[in-house]
């Protein structure tokens, strides 16, 4: 027989953690019970704080050459769910996932497991070359390696911003060229080539921090190209320092920086700040972890502020309408100069010339809290 010991971990579905949309993005403080943003952040939080939910056995024996059912959940008017659960076996052992219409009974989800037959909707099947030219993710299926990363910084503020790239894909690594996801050991065949998700993956980052003052404690996502924007963070952070420990859940969309904390650094010392999180359904990496002063960020919220104050003038400047000033020449009719209209003409074009001169320049900013002046690649995976 195989013993399973599980130690921390939870399972809900989407009935006992619905999403609430006045929670779901933006920065807000996390509550003793975080069942309000989704069964993905709910499981997350729990494996945060190292709890188990009371449901779930904390040890399951299977027999030899058998099967057992780890856990199992009703998903109420075809919602979803979402299982993250951590533990240790004495032994190796195969851990599928079955998905039935009709029944929830043990036996009848055992022989659909054993008919293998594959459940519908898998939309990647007919874009295997594509999967493998990484010209698309796919989705994850498979056993990756490693479920705990680990970095311990140490930098001067007072030298530069820290720009700490958190997640990061062969697209999207900052300008570090290093992919900080963990690979997959096996893999269906219609699968992500690694793990692009980290779901469950736990992160602790530590900063040794020196400077002096007020700074910003930052998560940002790079803006994805001729895309609309699209959520890329939906999960909860535990942010301790020598003052508190507190826990923020955080919605953040593509080419978006949102403000986790503010840091009250104090000079000639060690600031100790560790950031600590277990990446949750509902992300797409990459993401960057930043510290800056404030003024930065008060800047790069300025700057953006222009951008949409310019592109909502050039939207109005395209929908109104205009009248001539003047009606149309009769035919035939000679033309008639005027000082007023040549004048009026010339202010006309100069007004044009400086209004698609000021949008540029303003859109040639980044929306995202980019200014890296050197990354740090401590990274550990275990």
């Amino acid at each position: 027989p195989i013993k399973i010991n599980f130690k921390r971990g939870a399972v809900k579905n989407s009935f006992e953690a619905p999403y609430h949309p006045n929670h779901l993005m933006g920065v807000k403080p996390v509550g003793p019970r975080p069942w309000i943003t989704g069964p993905g952040d709910a499981t997350s939080v729990e494996m945060l704080r190292g709890r188990l939910d009371r449901r779930i056995t904390n040890q399951i024996i299977i027999p030899p050459k058998s099967s057992t059912i780890v856990f199992k959940t009703i998903i109420p008017a075809r919602g979803i769910a979402n299982g993250l659960l951590r533990g240790r076996s004495d032994g190796p052992f195969q851990l599928a996932v079955v998905a039935a219409e009709d029944t929830h009974m043990a036996p009848e989800l055992i022989e659909i497991l054993d008919s293998g037959r594959l459940a519908p909707g898998r939309i990647y099947l007919n874009r295997i070359q594509e999967i493998h030219n990484r010209k698309v993710f796919s989705r994850v299926a498979g056993v990756a390696l490693g479920d705990h990363y680990t970095a311990n910084i140490i930098h001067d503020l007072q030298k530069s911003p820290l720009h700490v790239p958190l997640t990061s894909t062969h697209k999207t690594h900052f300008g570090t060229h290093e992919i900080q996801v963990n690979p997959l050991r096996t893999r269906m065949v219609d699968s992500a080539l690694n793990n692009v998700g980290t779901y469950g993956v736990r992160f602790d980052v530590k900063l040794d921090l020196i400077g002096d003052g007020p700074y910003e404690l930052v998560l940002s996502h790079p803006e994805a190209s001729g895309k609309k924007p699209y959520t890329a963070f939906r999960g909860s952070i535990g942010i301790s320092t020598d003052q508190e420990y507190k826990e923020v859940h955080v919605g953040l969309r593509s080419g978006e920086s949102l403000s986790l904390t503010d840091l009250k650094l104090i000079p000639e010392k060690i600031n100790a700040v560790t950031v600590s999180l277990v990446y949750p359904a509902d992300a797409t990496p990459g993401h960057l972890l930043s510290v800056v002063p404030i003024q930065q960020l008060a800047l790069m919220r300025h700057r953006k502020q222009l951008v949409e104050q310019a592109q909502q003038e050039s939207t109005n400047d395209n929908e109104r309408d205009i009248k001539p000033l003047y009606p149309p020449p009769e035919i035939n009719a000679k033309p008639i100069t005027s000082k007023e209209t040549d004048k009026q003409k010339k202010a006309n074009n100069l007004s044009s010339a400086y209004s698609h001169k000021s949008i540029r320049d303003i859109q040639s900013t980044p929306a995202a809290i980019i200014f890296p002046k050197g990354f740090n690649s401590t990274y550990g995976v275990r």
